[in-house]
């Protein structure tokens, strides 16, 4: 499903992000990246979107070379994949219907179809369709992160990629977005959540991808 091998990158300024990174997360697992600020957590992420390429080393993702994927191929991969942000990255001008239905229709569903696959998306994430005619600042954080679920899921993606998904909620509704989550994987989405939360990696006992200054940190 996803795959490193000997990745490396580097940012301007000789910034190490990654270094000789390899590992394999299989279809259907829940799969934590771990570390510190500054681990490379969020350039890994980016990198299975092809938002950022290798310096060197081979990526995969759904048996496509990343390496060598034509910009016109990038699209594709991108809707197999969902991303779920820390700060949502909702639009608030917009109501949660159309930040859900901009991603369907640029999928080119169907458009008598949108306002039922939304509907459907809501109920996965336990939200009321209610919700789906009010802008996001109407929400609460935890109301906010399920809606961005929702949109990462809506186009039904093999692969949710989560950046610190409860860095800004508290306690309770962090367990409440990971239950959540756990739930998603549970349906045979593959899950990839990046963290710095120790406890949480700890309360839910899951595969881990430990970084350290951009190595894999073995043994840390």
């Amino acid at each position: 499903m996803i795959q490193f091998f000997k990745v490396h990158k580097t940012y301007p300024g000789n910034i190490k992000a990654l270094a000789n990174v390899s590992f394999t997360i299989e279809r259907g697992e829940f799969v934590f990246v771990t570390g510190p600020s500054g681990a490379g957590k969020t350039t890994l992420l980016k990198l299975i979107i092809r938002a950022e390429r290798p310096d060197q080393g081979e990526i995969l993702v759904n048996k496509r070379n990343l390496s060598r994927i034509k910009n016109s191929q990038i699209p594709q991969l991108r809707r197999e994949v969902g991303f779920v942000f820390q700060d949502f990255k909702l639009l608030n001008n917009k109501t949660v219907y159309d930040n859900i239905a901009l991603v369907l229709r640029a999928v080119g569903y169907n458009k008598k179809e949108i306002p039922k696959r939304a509907r459907q998306v809501l109920k996965v994430v336990g939200l009321d369709e209610r919700v789906l005619r009010q802008p996001p600042l109407k929400l609460s954080g935890g109301e906010q992160q399920r809606v961005a679920i929702a949109r990462a899921l809506v186009n039904t993606p093999s692969i949710i990629l989560a950046d610190e998904p409860t860095g800004n909620l508290d306690p309770e509704l962090t367990v409440e977005i990971m239950d959540l989550l756990e739930k998603v994987n549970k349906l045979g989405t593959t899950v990839v959540v990046a963290t710095h939360n120790t406890g949480l990696v700890a309360h839910y006992k899951k595969k881990t991808i430990p970084l350290y200054r951009g190595e894999m940190a073995t043994g840390r």
